[in-house]
């Protein structure tokens, strides 16, 4: 009953937080159709750097020097024709921290790649069908920090792929959707000899014999079949700010099914001009797959106990500059 008041809790504010930033047309279904809808290719990409400097000389309240970074890349492609189309979104971060005395650390790493086809059979409805496709992965090792000497994730460790058929709507309305499709086939990849053989990520562990002799592989893959419900809506807030929720809820079929897995990212865009923007960004993650390691040492011996999954969240804060590439291209190649 614990965990399910927790997945309640969750849910609910996840949702409270999309009615909030929602427009009220858009929220009872009500926002007016668009008549002219751009037919074909439609291009957007951008990359953007984010630096954060923090620096003391006799500060007598005490601090460490800091500078830390992120640099992302955006892209999207988006087809349009007379009753389908085809949207696709790229989305890469990466980010370090060093602190006087400290070892660079990583603070940001991301590879997110998402594609989804719509199939529009009643042109006076919101409804359509749909398919989409996601992956999404990091670039380089992770740690509990300050331990760097045995990583937590790797690339492709872990490496998420979903694909699922439903029904979307939200078809004519820009700020929001909400999906949901009752066959999604999740695969985890753990392409990592340690972390398999551990089982981390939900993928079988290795056995082993009496002595710590391998006696099977842990398995590198994990299959799932469930239920993916998605609900994502962005508005403006003020002027020049502007906010998105994305939210996916996923339970799978034979593995304890209603076990919900939460992921709910929440952004806040605030435009200070044409090239500078300040961002402050929530993800918040739970995933029944994820088990977390606890070290123990009781002055005889050290040993990793493996807990429970815990709720995971991350907060970003950053000013930086943003360009947009397709802009600049035009400028550039303008007569």
């Amino acid at each position: 009953m614990h965990k399910y008041l927790r997945y309640a809790i969750i849910v609910c504010v996840a949702f409270m937080s999309n009615l909030i930033i929602a427009q009220p047309d858009s929220l009872y279904f009500q926002k007016e159709k668009v008549e002219e809808i751009q037919l074909g290719w439609r291009t957007k990409k951008e990359a953007g750097l984010y630096l954060n400097q923090v620096s003391f000389t006799n500060w007598n309240a005490g601090g460490t020097n800091s500078i830390s970074g992120i640099i992302s890349a955006k892209g999207s492609a988006k087809y349009k024709q007379s009753n389908w189309f085809w949207n696709s979104n790229i989305n890469l971060r990466y980010g370090l921290n060093k602190q006087e005395g400290r070892d660079t650390r990583k603070t940001e790493d991301v590879i997110e790649i998402t594609s989804n086809i719509g199939l529009e059979k009643n042109p006076q409805s919101n409804w359509f069908y749909s398919a989409r496709f996601s992956f999404n992965t990091q670039f380089a090792n992770g740690f509990n920090y300050p331990n760097r000497d045995e990583a937590i994730s790797k690339f492709m460790a872990p490496g998420y792929m979903f694909f699922g058929l439903g029904m979307e709507y939200g078809r004519h309305i820009d700020e929001m959707s909400f999906y949901a499709s009752p066959f999604t086939f999740k695969t985890t990849f753990v392409l990592d000899d340690d972390l398999a053989n551990r089982g981390a990520f939900g993928v079988q562990p290795a056995i082993y014999d009496l002595e710590g002799n391998i006696l099977r592989e842990g398995k590198k893959v994990r299959q799932e079949l469930g239920i993916l419900l998605t609900h994502q809506v962005e508005g403006e807030l003020f002027e020049n700010i502007k906010a998105s929720s994305l939210l996916r809820l996923y339970t799978d079929y034979i593995n304890n099914f209603g076990n919900i897995d939460v992921d709910w990212e929440l952004n806040i865009d605030m435009k200070v001009n044409k090239y500078v923007r300040a961002t402050l960004g929530s993800h918040l993650r739970y995933d029944n797959d994820i088990k977390s390691e606890v070290e123990t040492n009781d002055m005889t011996n050290e040993e990793i106990i493996i807990e429970g999954p815990k709720l995971q969240w991350k907060q970003i804060l950053g000013v930086g500059v943003v360009v947009d590439l397709d802009s600049l291209i035009n400028v550039n190649t303008s007569p």
